[in-house]
């Protein structure tokens, strides 16, 4: 039972793993800064990255193939989230050097 219950979060985790752009403006194709900030990505690539990573932690451990397949999903799944929370800081980063979101 225990089992099914942490692939029940796995499962319903997904939709946080969805890779949001940085900068939606770019991602449509207008050279516009996106003075919303990282926040948009962050609230749900950092807690992806956390279950995910503790998924692959902890299913790894079970031992069995079946586990061991799931695992190396969840460490893909976390490891491709990554990159977009780098991209978001860099975002940031950009516009407060650029000066172009002083509020």
């Amino acid at each position: 039972m225990r089992a099914v219950a942490s692939y029940l979060v796995l499962l319903l985790a997904m939709p946080l793993a969805a890779v949001l752009p940085a900068n939606v403006y770019r991602a449509q194709g207008i050279a516009a800064p996106d003075c919303d900030g990282p926040l948009q990505v962050l609230i749900f690539a950092v807690p992806a990255v956390l279950i995910y990573g503790a998924g692959a932690l902890l299913v790894y451990r079970a031992g069995r193939r079946f586990h061991r397949l799931v695992s190396l999903l969840c460490l893909i799944i976390a490891l491709a989230t990554v990159p977009n929370i780098a991209e978001a800081m860099h975002e940031l980063y950009r516009n407060t050097g650029d000066g172009e979101c002083l509020g």
